[in-house]
């Protein structure tokens, strides 16, 4: 809500490249850029506070994949170089390993401190990125546009973003019910420094170090870092989705200050796909036509489609050697 207008030329993604669906799956074989688009906004969706309290909420009806590595990440470079400022790791949407696979979120929002010394920038991106721990091994990842307010330091520095099941990037595979899986990527990831440029631009990134054993990200003579983009929901950030002012998915959510109220209202959501893959299933379910309520799974010929603010997406297919079923209490598997 009270979102931005689009910059020109700019839609809200649907079907495939839906803003709530994976940027990049290994187990299709497609990706999308880095925050899925390339135009910027003209004003940032959001203005933070440095320090402050933010809670960014999720669509608790979407498909969690079992959990899984969530970081919240900030870039300086135009949607480059992230660093990163909050993780939930193993757990992210459930806060306790689960018993067995599940698409059911019992967390549905995380509320945690910006750093205090996170530059001033009214051009800065903030991203919210997620490895899941079932299912088609995939990468989400989108962005928002975001001013920052009060900052006590003119560079950031922290963990680099970890980017896995992505071209030219580590393939972290399924959990299994090890939730340690991957998890050298994350906590060998090396330390980056970020900065603004100067008042209202982009800035330089530079790494300050390395870390012991493998870093997060490979070499860029091996692996170039994916092409900056912008949310058309967000700002500076990433995807094509006007549902929220720092956009992250199709529902609606909010994001704001809990503690020192920033210079403006800020909202944001963030949704992780409503698909269900292999043996997970969904409880929303939906009719196959008309109206529909968003996040709804259902099975469509040999595939599934999802339902995105009333219509039904285009038809996608099952992984391979696997099938859609309607599950006995709603959703798919």
């Amino acid at each position: 809500k009270e979102c931005p207008a689009l910059p020109p030329g700019e839609s809200l993604d649907t079907g495939e490249n839906a803003i709530n669906g994976p940027i990049s799956s290994v187990t299709l074989g497609k990706h999308m850029p880095l925050c899925r688009h390339t135009t910027p906004y003209a004003t940032p969706s959001a203005t933070w506070n440095a320090g402050q309290s933010v809670t960014i909420e999720f669509n608790p009806s979407a498909a969690i994949h079992s959990g899984g590595n969530c970081e919240f990440s900030i870039s300086y470079d135009g949607g480059k170089t992230f660093a990163v400022i909050h993780q939930e790791l193993r757990y992210c949407f459930l806060g306790s390993k689960p018993s067995s696979l599940t698409n059911t979120a019992t967390v549905s929002s995380y509320t945690f401190n910006l750093p205090a010394d996170l530059p001033s920038s009214d051009k800065a991106v903030f991203a919210w990125t997620w490895v899941n721990a079932s299912g088609n091994r995939e990468f989400y990842m989108n962005c928002a546009d975001v001013a920052i307010k009060g900052g006590s330091s003119s560079s950031y520095t922290g963990k680099e973003m970890t980017i896995a099941n992505y071209p030219g990037y580590p393939t972290i595979p399924e959990f299994n019910g090890n939730y340690d899986t991957g998890m050298e990527y994350y906590s060998n990831a090396k330390q980056i420094t970020v900065s603004p440029s100067g008042s209202g631009g982009y800035g330089n990134t530079n790494n300050t170090g390395t870390s012991s054993g493998n870093s997060n990200q490979a070499p860029v003579s091996q692996a170039p870092q994916p092409s900056a983009t912008y949310s058309a929901d967000t700002g500076s950030g990433s995807g094509n989705g006007p549902y929220s002012t720092i956009a992250f998915s199709s529902a609606p959510a909010t994001l704001a200050s809990s503690a020192t109220p920033a210079p403006s209202a800020t909202y944001a959501h963030a949704e992780p796909s409503p698909q269900a893959h292999n043996a997970e299933g969904n409880p929303r379910t939906g009719a196959s036509s008309g109206s529909c309520r968003s996040g709804a799974l259902e099975c469509s010929g040999k595939g599934y489609h999802f339902c995105v603010d009333g219509a039904w997406s285009q038809t996608y297919s099952c992984g391979s050697g696997t099938v859609c079923h309607p599950g006995n209490n709603g959703g798919v598997y």
